[in-house]
């Protein structure tokens, strides 16, 4: 009996019957057929061209299972990458979306038995980052686009340089502040005199028009007292010329004083901003010394492992081989940093003074960040220095 006519209802009901998603286990991924019943999965089992492909997948089976593998996660990753981004999503939720595609490669082909599995992978290699939960688990998409990754650096060096302007502009205000208050606790400071008399007979009488105390006999209070009611007019405008005086004085003294503070204050930071710059670099990065990767973004498999600084770029990124592994990554100086030895090793002063200068560890200040080095080389050999934590590093 001849196929079914295309417009026949038994065609058209099996058209019906093959769209959407079938079991799984009547899939065969070697022939990339997907049977209805179990009935036509044992025909097609029995079939020339399935044995043929069995024969194909004898002769080398790990190079189909890695095939199947490497399809199953570049497809699954890129769905992860399009339609979640970097969000953090159930994968099971990946899951299901990436199998609604009739055309995807099946799990059983794959070196992964269960999608539990298959995520614990994608975690060790570090293109995601799982986390299990009661729920399940749940992956992240880890974005390694060089573009990307240069957007993130600008956008978090712009931030700290922010935050270094803000703290820079409020330790100039808090100076600012103390050094106007210790000047105005000094002008301010009242001096008091003890008042005495030699004989308790004597009056003393203030002469407040005068702005001045005279001190006598009883007898000559009362000429004193018209003598000062009768200077006291000539004496009233005096003093007011004289308080006006003293006040406009005492004002250009309070002007000229904080001018003073504040032009102190700005040679102060300028100077300080001329040393750093002239002793201090913001890059510090050097070949054959030993640094250690402090960047998440590279996954488990390089977070907190020590590498080697085999050459440096523009100054701010370098290409380092892991010491582990032996792979080879270029990295911006943000994502390593220093490495501290045990005491007698050599050591390699990045920045400072003694910049460019080898050393020899002799011990660790550990309350004041620092460490004891003896200079090994340049003009002030011999020599033991202080050093921070930051401006050091091993020697490969």
């Amino acid at each position: 009996m001849g196929k079914a006519d295309f417009l026949s209802p038994k065609a058209i009901a099996n058209r019906i019957k093959s769209k959407g998603l079938q079991k799984l286990r009547w899939y065969c991924q070697m022939c990339q057929k997907q049977c209805r019943d179990e009935n036509g999965f044992k025909c097609h089992c029995m079939s020339e061209s399935h044995q043929r492909q069995l024969l194909l997948a004898s002769e080398d089976p790990n190079k189909f299972m890695d095939y199947f593998s490497d399809e199953f996660k570049s497809d699954f990753v890129e769905l992860l990458r399009r339609r979640f981004g970097t969000k953090r999503v159930h994968n099971n939720i990946v899951y299901n979306e990436y199998i609604s595609n009739r055309e995807h490669v099946h799990m059983n082909s794959t070196q992964w038995e269960t999608l539990t599995d298959f995520t614990k992978w994608l975690g060790r290699e570090g293109l995601c980052k799982v986390d299990e939960t009661p729920k399940g688990w749940y992956i992240q998409y880890i974005d390694r686009d060089p573009e990307t990754i240069r957007r993130q650096e600008e956008q978090a060096r712009k931030k700290k340089q922010d935050l270094d302007d803000e703290e820079r502009s409020a330790k100039f205000i808090e100076e600012q502040v103390r050094r106007g208050r210790d000047g105005k606790e000094t002008d301010e400071t009242p001096v008091f005199t003890e008042l005495k008399r030699e004989s308790e007979e004597e009056k003393v009488a203030f002469n407040l028009g005068a702005s001045a105390c005279v001190a006598g006999p009883s007898k000559s209070s009362s000429a004193l007292g018209a003598n000062a009611l009768k200077a006291a007019p000539s004496t009233s405008s005096s003093s007011s010329t004289k308080r006006k005086d003293m006040s406009s004085s005492s004002d250009s003294r309070a002007e000229k004083k904080k001018k003073s503070a504040l032009e102190e204050i700005m040679e102060m930071e300028e100077q300080k901003k001329k040393k750093q710059q002239e002793v201090r670099t913001d890059y510090w990065l050097q070949p054959n010394i030993v640094v250690k990767v402090i960047t998440k973004r590279l996954g488990e498999r390089y977070h907190k492992k020590k590498a080697v600084v085999t050459e440096v770029r523009d100054k701010y990124a370098a290409v380092v081989k892991m010491i582990d592994s032996g792979d080879k990554l270029k990295l911006d100086q943000n994502h390593v940093e220093t490495v501290i030895p045990a005491p007698g090793k050599r050591v390699l002063i990045l920045n400072g003074p003694y910049r460019d200068a080898e050393a020899l560890l002799e011990g660790i200040n550990e309350k004041n960040f620092s460490a004891r080095l003896t200079l090994d080389s340049g003009q002030q050999k011999g020599n033991t220095v202080d050093v921070a934590y930051e401006d050091f590093s091993k020697l490969a």
